[in-house]
């Protein structure tokens, strides 16, 4: 009889586990998802036609292994001068998206900010509308405070201002970046570790942006046709794939094909209890929709869930040092309000590329917005309309997460109204979806987080994969990394886990590589989600 492996999740860590072991190995993945579909964080809701992108992902990275495990799914689109999102020279003979469900789009990049309700470019540009924008004083002090910075830096870099003014300058940070990163984490910047800006930013910096800037322009006229875009910084790329029916189709198909070749998926199925055997996990109890619980029990033990919840699912059996430890971790939830508006010339929208618009303005409380028809148009149920996703950052329990359906959604109109962006009679409908627990957070007790290492990593046949199963912002290539990693753990008997804590950590997983890293595979990776 063939060994079983217990997945905890159906995010992209835990189907991506699952399908690796179908291929690499003769486990088989039992997988349990507490949510109604698949998808994780990168699920896509279909909400009356119009479907949810969860915070946005762009399907971007550096590691050539996911990249190509992409698009064996999806296949990428074929080359048509007539799409906005075509490369030339890339997949010229693949689908064409208006005939085939089962396939990737190629998209032009571009995100700004609204700050003092005008748009600026991101990463922020030195051009004539930026400095237009700002006016002659700020860019005065901006340009004083970022040269005092490189001169002067901030030698113990221990908190996120620190990290950030020390790349871009006090003053271009309070002006771009505060405000914004203050209400995704709702305390401020000097409170979270630079450990976030490490993950998050890694080499980004004014000279690289500048640099990026000048190769554009000298550039211009030539075309490469990358897609794997391996050059760049994860926030000066200008290109990425994005599934036609958004990040969930990819992980749809995923799931699919893991329930082809033998693995079994149960939906609305919750890990709430571990059994132990000294340094081994023997057995986990699950609870079904109607509250019904049962032992299952196999050779490995694969967990995507939030580690808080993976601590209290141990139970007893945990250190009480690990337990505190793991009590107060903190997460961040987040809130999209998806509003569906009709097209009208005129309006500030209408004419916007935008994937997403992040906002800098202090008196709202909006914190970014996408704009789902230029993900993919085929995300919008009718292209006379506009489909917006209004993004708040919030904590279970407080004013904003309280706040009911209606509430919420009167609010977020107001908010549009007073950022100049619509007329309340452009709006056709709206929908609130919540996501608790959607960003691993920085502070509370992650310093201490090496306790809970140090633990789990001693139970030879649990594997924590994923951003809440490694309490750790992992972008969703990142997530399939430790996937594969641990795959090959399980596959090749290793006991040490360091590979798996290593993804987005080593400098072969970060975003830059110094000469020696050249003779290194490419492992890197980067992806907005």
């Amino acid at each position: 009889m063939a060994d079983m492996a217990i997945i905890a999740g159906a995010g992209p860590a835990g189907l991506s586990a699952a399908l690796e072991l179908l291929e690499k190995t003769d486990v088989i993945p039992l997988v349990f998802e507490a949510e109604s579909t698949v998808g994780g964080l990168s699920k896509t809701v279909n909400y009356k036609g119009n479907r949810l992108d969860i915070g946005g992902h762009r399907f971007f990275s550096k590691s050539t292994r996911v990249m190509d495990w992409w698009t064996a799914i999806l296949p990428v689109q074929g080359g048509r001068e007539s799409d906005p999102g075509w490369l030339e020279g890339v997949a010229a003979a693949g689908p064409d998206p208006d005939e085939v469900e089962l396939v990737m789009l190629l998209r032009g990049r571009r995100s700004r900010i609204l700050y003092l309700r005008r748009m600026f470019d991101y990463p922020v540009s030195l051009n004539a509308n930026t400095v237009r924008n700002l006016g002659p004083w700020r860019m005065a002090k901006i340009a004083v405070s970022y040269v005092r910075a490189r001169a002067l830096p901030i030698r113990d870099e221990r908190t996120l201002d620190q990290f950030m003014i020390n790349r871009f300058g006090r003053e271009l940070y309070r002006t771009f970046f505060e405000d914004y990163t203050e209400k995704v984490w709702g305390v401020p910047c000097s409170e979270i570790k630079a450990d976030w800006g490490a993950q998050r930013i890694k080499g980004l910096s004014v000279s690289k942006v500048l640099r990026h800037a000048l190769g554009r322009i000298f550039s211009r006229g030539r075309s490469d046709g990358d897609i794997y875009q391996q050059g760049s910084e994860t926030s000066l790329i200008e290109r990425f794939l994005y599934p036609k029916r958004g990040p969930g189709q990819l992980w749809e198909e995923v799931a699919r094909q893991v329930l082809e070749r033998g693995g079994e998926i149960s939906l609305s199925h919750t890990i709430t209890g571990f059994a132990l055997d000294g340094d081994r996990v023997v057995a986990a109890t699950v609870r079904d929709a109607d509250g019904n619980e049962r032992r299952v029990t196999g050779e490995y033990f694969i967990s995507t869930m939030p580690v808080r919840d993976l601590i209290a699912a141990i139970g007893d059996a945990v250190p009480a040092a690990v337990r505190d430890v793991a009590e107060h971790l903190e997460y961040r939830d987040f809130i999209t309000v998806g509003v569906l508006l009709r097209r009208r010339d005129g309006s500030r929208l209408q004419g916007m590329s935008d994937n997403w618009i992040y906002v800098q303005e202090p008196e709202v409380k909006v914190g970014r917005l996408q704009i789902f028809n230029n993900w993919s148009p085929y995300l919008v149920g009718n292209p006379e309309t506009l489909w917006l996703g209004m993004e708040y950052f919030a904590n279970e329990g407080d004013a904003l997460w309280s706040m009911s359906d209606t509430e919420l959604s009167a609010f977020a109109l107001d908010e549009l109204c007073q950022l100049d962006l619509i007329e309340r009679s452009d709006v056709l409908d709206q929908t609130v979806l919540r996501v608790p627990k959607a960003y691993p957070a920085y502070f509370g007790s992650y310093e201490r987080f090496d306790v809970i290492r140090a633990y789990v990593d001693r139970l030879t046949n649990l594997f924590l994969i994923g951003r809440n199963g490694m309490h750790r912002y992992n972008n969703q290539d990142h997530s399939i990394l430790t996937a594969f990693a641990a795959v090959e753990n399980i596959a090749n008997g290793i006991g040490s886990k360091h590979n798996i804590w290593d993804v987005n950590v080593e400098r072969e997983y970060h975003e830059t590589k110094t000469a020696e890293d050249e003779a290194r595979p490419q492992e890197s990776a980067v992806s907005d989600a």
